[in-house]
């Protein structure tokens, strides 16, 4: 088995540009709720944090949506890329693991707003089973089979222990869920054809910790640095 991170749109959009699409959503809900119209592509990648040329290439792929001298119509615009993504329609979400992280991510309020609704949140702990988290109820983790069947899920998210986390990702593929975001500090293993995303904030954190080590100019001494596994 292969570890996939990204599947190919139809349309064949570079995997770059899928990455960079629910950045340039999120920035066109941020300026229709203050209550902009339109935009141009320069305003448009400094509220995404881009460059122009580069959101106007990325947005090439969709199409042609702007109107030169005038811009882009956010409304429509936001529709467009949310149609592309696939956030139009409602997708069924199952949760795993649920501690400090999975109550978090199952009290996210994002997932409704962005076309996520979370139908079941599972756990093997019989101690947390029969819990009630942002109004759903903790389920055992064997019901896992019978809630993807019954809710036609195809998203997966992993929040356990890292040592459960290949285990459950095996179960969720047996169980027919093709797409997977996990939070489990470990890489998992999946077929061809069940696509997997990782968040880490472990490790943006040590990415951050790099960069503020280099602006305060404190070095590693080898022998430090020997220590570090």
């Amino acid at each position: 088995m292969t570890a996939r991170t990204s599947t190919e749109t139809a349309r064949d959009i570079p995997e770059a540009t899928v990455a960079r699409l629910p950045v340039y959503l999120r920035a066109l809900v941020t300026l229709a709720d203050s209550g902009t119209t339109t935009c141009s592509s320069e305003e448009l990648a400094r509220a995404a944090g881009v460059n122009s040329a580069k959101l106007r290439k990325d947005l090439s792929y969709l199409g042609s949506y702007g109107t030169r001298g005038v811009g882009y119509d956010v409304d429509y615009l936001r529709y467009q890329i949310a149609r592309e993504i696939g956030v139009t329609q409602d997708w069924p979400v199952v949760i795993v693991g649920i501690g400090n992280l999975g109550h978090a991510l199952a009290n996210f309020s994002g997932f409704r707003s962005r076309g996520f609704r979370v139908v079941a949140l599972l756990d093997a702990d019989p101690a947390r089973q029969g819990e009630l988290v942002a109004g759903v109820d903790v389920r055992p983790f064997d019901e896992l089979d019978e809630i993807v069947g019954e809710q036609s899920v195809a998203i997966g998210v992993i929040a356990t222990p890292a040592v459960a986390a290949q285990a459950v990702a095996d179960r969720m593929v047996t169980a027919g869920i093709t797409s997977i975001l996990n939070f489990a500090p470990t890489v998992i293993e999946v077929p061809e054809g069940v696509d997997v995303r990782k968040v880490d904030l472990s490790i943006e954190l040590q990415i951050l910790a790099y960069h503020e080590q280099r602006k305060s100019g404190v070095h590693v001494a080898p022998d430090a640095r020997e220590q570090v596994s």
